[in-house]
């Protein structure tokens, strides 16, 4: 017959081998959930800043510059540029990650959509990927505003789009929209507050949710939008 004392013993002795086998585990779900981390580093985007440079740019290539301009991470934004009939226009911000010259669905950061209205015209952008959320209002444009060649062409009687064939960046030019957005950071210190992961400098590294975050922990940015399941976005605007 087995002496209580011998039971004890044995049960402690389970006891602990379980505690022991579970705490090395390292590939057991517990030791995952507890010990792996995940850090949103997307980089906020100045969705303002971005509206305003499609209407005042004066192609294509000068949208890029002033896109990759207002970006303040270390990738490059491709814009891919399409006119669907005569007055409608999308344009596509995207990471051309492959290199491949074209735009491929998890690649997109935004569009834009340009179509005609009664009064002249109206424009609306709408984020995705890791920016989906972001959905602006629509913003009207009529003749005698102030804007770029690309949006006030449209106003011409002699009008006819340049881009249905569609323009892309072409990936050779990457570098140069790298060199010309380093000149502009150098040359603008102050407009530029993150470091190259796209974490604001001298803001220790926490789990604490970053203001500025639309549905399901997307970056925004901006001073407007709304969200897509129609409840309003508090944006921020990053630099001046």
């Amino acid at each position: 017959m087995i002496s209580k004392t011998k039971l004890l013993a044995s049960a402690l002795a389970l006891v602990l081998g379980v505690g022991a086998g579970a705490g090395c585990d390292s590939s057991g779900p517990e030791r995952t959930d507890r010990w792996a981390t995940t850090e949103n580093t997307n980089v906020k985007i100045d969705w303002d800043k971005v509206n305003e440079a499609y209407k005042l740019a004066d192609g294509p290539e000068d949208l890029e510059k002033r896109i990759n301009e207002i970006y303040e991470g270390d990738e490059v934004i491709s814009v891919s540029v399409k006119d669907e009939d005569d007055k409608t226009q999308v344009v596509t911000g995207f990471f051309d990650k492959n290199t491949n010259g074209t735009v491929e669905e998890p690649e997109k950061i935004f569009t834009i959509k340009r179509e005609p209205t009664a009064e002249g015209a109206q424009y609306q952008t709408t984020g995705h990927g890791a920016y989906y959320g972001y959905h602006s209002p629509f913003l009207g444009i009529a003749s005698g505003m102030m804007m770029g060649m690309m949006m006030s062409n449209m106003f011409m009687p002699s009008y006819a789009p340049m881009y249905r064939q569609g323009y892309t960046t072409n990936p050779s030019r990457v570098s140069q929209l790298q060199q010309t957005r380093s000149s502009y950071r150098a040359a603008n210190p102050g407009k530029f507050q993150r470091s190259q992961s796209g974490r604001t400098y001298n803001r220790p590294s926490t789990t604490t949710r970053p203001s500025g975050r639309t549905g399901g922990g997307r970056m925004g940015g901006g001073r407007f939008g709304l969200a897509r399941a129609g409840r309003a976005v508090r944006p921020q605007r990053l630099a001046d």
